[in-house]
């Protein structure tokens, strides 16, 4: 991605702002910008900003057709963040000149065979239990909104609320909005032109502390410190290669990997979708997302096996299942093959909150917000608010809510669990 001019901070070298963020996917942006219009004075350190898992990501906001058994503390969070994204996506165009490919099409969910749609049935139900729209089709009518569906398929179902957004465009917006004047605002502490923002292109290598434990910033790769009152930290799945986590902070994670493809019409033809399609293939889950431009986006394989390149088993399943949902899949011209790990928690569910010392009080300066593994792009509005009322103390619309949702992602939800030694400290 090019670089993007920054505003400069006064002074020599990226030091002495209100809020360092370490990380500069969709999660650690936002979070700049909120903070930014908030009118703090930010630095934001990346080597390489919206390169992780942000750039691979097919970009469904999808509370509905992402529910899974057994994870449901994470539909409150879903469903909070998707009905924020129109606000969200409206107040980011604007202060970015430049649109993020939010679109409002609504998503078809199909199956292959009888296992498939009994599979689907059984997990309507549960979608309808908490209040979800999930509405079945008759075949015929799936084919006659999608003419590409395979005139094999055993079921479909409808899902007016799950939409997408661009990922790619959502990065380049972000990152032009923490350069644009603002607005007046009045409704933001701060208001005004937001306060200034600096990319720092290098990485953070350790936390900084003061005498009393405080977080007073970030030390680089290189050498260099960026002091600052708060510090945020956004990395993905680089979380624990960062020294000077509190003693007793342990935040385990996983990188969960994922193969996911482009592919195109060719010059001059139509595009093959207008929907986001959703399916099971023998019980294995694919998807194809088409973008404005008639690009498909085809994905996603979850993986653990140590591999950082894309894997020749999971790019052949996914053109072979694409296929069985949409077989003019074949026709496409396959434009990009792309792996990134995922950050990933033992129970799929962010860490988003105040990190804590030994003593159970919070470690003054120091909010972590990471583990967002396949939900990153849909839960970027909500997570990218609730840091910033964390590090500004400003409350929300709906204080019960928001405490809800604090409680459901504390970092330290598996602190009773887990044996061994904690993170490295400086």
């Amino acid at each position: 991605m090019p670089a993007v001019p920054l505003a400069a901070l006064p002074g020599p070298g990226p030091s002495g702002v209100d809020v360092a963020v370490v990380g500069a996917g969709l999660i650690g942006l936002a979070t700049a910008w909120e903070l930014r219009r908030r009118g703090r004075s930010v630095a934001v350190v990346d080597p390489d900003p919206g390169s992780g898992a942000s750039r691979a990501a097919a970009g469904m906001l999808a509370p509905v057709s992402e529910v899974q058994y057994q994870q449901e503390p994470l539909y409150p969070l879903m469903t909070t963040s998707a009905a924020e994204y129109p606000a969200f996506v409206a107040a980011l165009e604007r202060a970015a000149g430049q649109p993020v490919g939010h679109r409002t099409t609504e998503t078809l969910v199909c199956g292959v065979d009888a296992a498939d749609r009994q599979a689907l049935a059984d997990l309507r139900e549960l979608q309808l239990r908490h209040g979800m729209d999930v509405q079945p089709l008759p075949l015929r009518t799936a084919r006659a909104l999608e003419p590409a569906l395979s005139p094999r398929l055993s079921a479909a179902f409808r899902i007016p609320g799950d939409h997408q957004v661009d990922p790619r465009r959502l990065v380049a917006a972000l990152l032009a909005a923490l350069t644009a004047p603002l607005p007046s605002d009045p409704a933001l502490d701060g208001g005004g032109d937001g306060g200034p923002v600096r990319l720092v292109r290098e990485p953070a290598a350790a936390l900084q502390h003061d005498a009393r434990g405080a977080v007073t910033g970030v030390v680089l790769a290189g050498g260099q410190e960026v002091a600052a009152a708060e510090t945020v930290l956004s990395p993905g799945a680089g979380l624990g290669a960062l020294a000077g986590l509190p003693v007793g902070c342990r935040l385990p994670m996983r990188p969960v990997h994922g193969d996911i493809l482009r592919a195109r019409p060719p010059a001059g033809a139509p595009g093959l979708l207008e929907r986001t399609v959703r399916g099971l293939v023998h019980g294995v889950p694919v998807y194809l997302v088409p973008r404005a431009d008639g690009t498909v986006v085809i994905g996603a394989t979850s993986r653990e096996d140590g591999l950082d390149g894309a894997s020749a088993g999971g790019v052949f399943r996914l053109l072979r299942d694409a296929q069985a949902l949409v077989p003019g899949v074949a026709d496409l011209e396959l434009a990009e093959v792309m792996a990134r790990a995922r950050p990933g928690t033992p129970d799929d569910i962010p860490y988003l909150g105040r990190v804590r010392a030994d003593s159970g009080e919070p470690v003054a300066g120091l909010v972590v917000s990471t583990g967002y593994f396949r939900h990153g792009v849909l839960l970027t509005p909500l997570a990218a608010r609730l840091a910033a009322q964390l590090v500004t103390g400003e409350p929300g619309a709906d204080p019960a809510a928001d405490a809800a949702h604090l409680a459901t992602t504390d970092p330290h939800r598996f602190d009773l669990q887990i044996a061994g030694p904690p993170n490295r400290s400086i």
